[in-house]
């Protein structure tokens, strides 16, 4: 670990060279792995035309990677975790060449995508511990926020470039999709190999019953429950993304491209706060930041769901994910810094069930309420929700209310 007396400038983290190496290893990943993912999708659909087989490519990720998360934490807490993230990018190579070979072999069939869509799911249970895990043992402790925010900067970047990129790719051809995914995918995984930094496995992590050692480690801690269960319950309620094409065409009377900048603001407003965190990292009053942000997220959640005008619509999803960024590099942040370095791993296991939950249980909130009081009304009742959450949580966690600096 490098010397907790190192500068902390935005110049000084650059200087690190084994965590930009692997800041670019998770940017080029990631740019792949959505890349493959939309050309998957296109794919299954061009093959089957069912949007119940569209489905199960979601399906068939998510299920292997909730199943799997926990385990993956436990054997990052014991393995290398520079080798454990390389093992993924192989893999995930792998399987691009494999998508590559299919379409001239001829065996590119409904079930390979939905065999590749497993790879990529259990995959991703041991990719998300492992980069978690690793940030901060590349960088000294008072670096931490910047390096955070950071890589946060990088995964956004990505996930605006990378469906965008797989899409413009997809019409000279499914094969230019894969071929470059897998050479981007290669690429990664070579940077990793190239960090070097001090392993030093986890002695609590030996035994079959320390694979949920994470899940009591973070209900005894109640920063972190709070943290955690507070971006699970504001994501749940006022996450909208599931009701963007009703609000594009119904409501905003915009077509497929109005759509696509619609999924994109909350990205962008991310990626400009993330990089703006990097710049200016939080110092104090962290816990009332943080509760604002998600109430600041309920509101635009409710402007959104009451707005008729295209414009305002596309501000108040670029805020609410400029403010969201701000929550998720504070908890990341606590997270790591609350958290011993041998049970980084579980607890970021955990970390990573919250998010999927969220996100995946917050889609089918969505659809539900939706169905019962119509988009709008789901939107900002969502938007409500989350006011009344950040409220709660001040009396719930007040030790999280009340925090003022990282550490």
């Amino acid at each position: 670990m490098n010397s907790t007396e190192a500068p902390a400038s935005f110049a000084h983290l650059l200087a690190q060279r084994p965590f930009v190496l692997f800041w670019l290893a998770r940017l080029f990943g990631t740019l792949a792995n959505q890349m493959l993912m939309v050309a998957v999708a296109w794919q299954m659909y061009d093959i089957t035309g069912s949007a119940w087989d569209l489905g199960l490519v979601g399906l068939f990720q998510f299920v292997p990677q909730l199943a799997m998360t926990l385990p993956a934490g436990h054997l990052v807490d014991r393995l290398h975790r520079g080798r454990v993230f390389a093992a993924c990018m192989a893999a995930q190579t792998l399987v691009a060449l494999l998508l590559l070979a299919a379409i001239p072999g001829g065996f590119a069939t409904r079930g390979l995508l939905l065999g590749i869509s497993i790879v990529f799911g259990i995959s991703r249970a041991f990719q998300m511990p492992a980069q978690q895990a690793l940030i901060p043992q590349l960088v000294p402790p008072l670096l931490l926020v910047r390096a955070i925010a950071l890589s946060t900067s990088g995964i956004q970047a990505a996930i605006i470039c990378g469906p965008a990129l797989g899409g413009v790719l997809y019409t000279v051809g499914v094969i230019t999709v894969y071929g470059t995914g897998a050479a981007l995918l290669a690429l990664a995984f070579a940077l990793t190999l190239a960090v070097r930094y001090e392993h030093r496995p986890s002695n609590s992590a030996n035994t079959l019953r320390s694979v949920f050692a994470g899940v009591s480690f973070v209900w005894s801690h109640k920063i972190l429950l709070g943290a955690m269960s507070l971006d699970l319950f504001a994501v749940l309620l006022g996450g909208a993304t599931a009701l963007l094409p009703i609000f594009a065409r119904d409501i905003l009377h915009t077509g497929p491209v109005g759509l696509g900048l619609l999924r994109a603001a909350p990205a962008v407003g991310a990626l400009t706060m993330s990089l703006a965190l990097a710049r200016w990292p939080l110092e104090n009053r962290v816990g009332f930041r943080m509760l604002a942000c998600v109430a600041a997220f309920g509101v635009c959640m409710i402007v959104f769901g009451l707005s008729s005008n295209f414009t305002l619509s596309l501000l108040a999803l670029a805020i609410s994910g400029a403010v969201d960024n701000v929550s998720v590099v504070i908890r990341l942040t606590l997270m790591q810094l609350e958290t011993p370095d041998e049970m980084r791993g579980r607890v970021a296991a955990v970390n990573t069930i919250f998010i999927g939950a969220s996100n995946q249980l917050g889609e089918f909130e969505s659809g539900a309420t939706a169905a019962l009081f119509g988009p709008v009304g789901s939107v900002v009742l969502g938007g409500i929700g989350t006011l009344l959450v950040a409220a709660g949580w001040i009396r719930l966690f007040p030790a999280l209310a009340t925090r003022d600096r990282m550490k």
